[in-house]
């Protein structure tokens, strides 16, 4: 039999790079003359969220464009945020949740292996966990699935790995 080559599609956010950008962002906020005293903040809970919280809408604005800046700076797909509705905090102060994606969903990986499957290209993709692996015989083959998957836009950010020649 011949040997299968693979590679693996993922979705994961560089977690010291994230620390990093807030880290970056949160220096800025605090030497901006316009959020000096706007009680801006961004910290991030676990591995799952970052908070964002501001004096005002206007200001929690200047600190989401701040950070996403950062985070592109950085190398951070902004694909990789899901934003969440802005809530009312303490006073007269606002604050937003922003959700980190790490894996790739259930749905999007249907779609992936369905484009690969319909693109009618020697390969063959399956889903295992949060992760899609796609295999062939054909090195080549890979490479086109790979620029194809890139071609096209899942609303995810997705980073390809584990390339294997067997």
């Amino acid at each position: 039999m011949a040997s299968d080559n693979s590679f693996d599609i993922v979705s994961k956010l560089d977690l010291q790079e994230l620390r990093n950008a807030v880290d970056q962002a949160m220096k800025e906020i605090k030497t901006r003359f316009d959020l000096k005293d706007s009680k801006s903040d961004i910290s991030i809970e676990g591995e799952e969220a970052v908070q964002l919280a501001s004096a005002d809408e206007y200001k929690l604005e200047a600190v989401k464009e701040i950070l996403q800046q950062k985070m592109v700076k950085r190398g951070i797909s902004l694909k990789a945020l899901t934003w969440g509705k802005l809530e009312p905090a303490t006073g007269s102060s606002v604050r937003q949740k922003v959700t980190l994606q790490q894996g790739i969903p259930t749905e999007k990986a249907k779609d992936i292996v369905k484009l690969i499957k319909d693109s009618k290209k020697k390969a063959q993709a399956s889903i295992q966990g949060d992760t899609v692996r796609v295999s062939s015989k054909d090195r080549d083959t890979l490479q086109e699935v790979i620029a194809l998957l890139k071609g096209h836009d899942f609303g995810i950010d997705m980073q390809f790995t584990n390339y294997r020649s067997n």
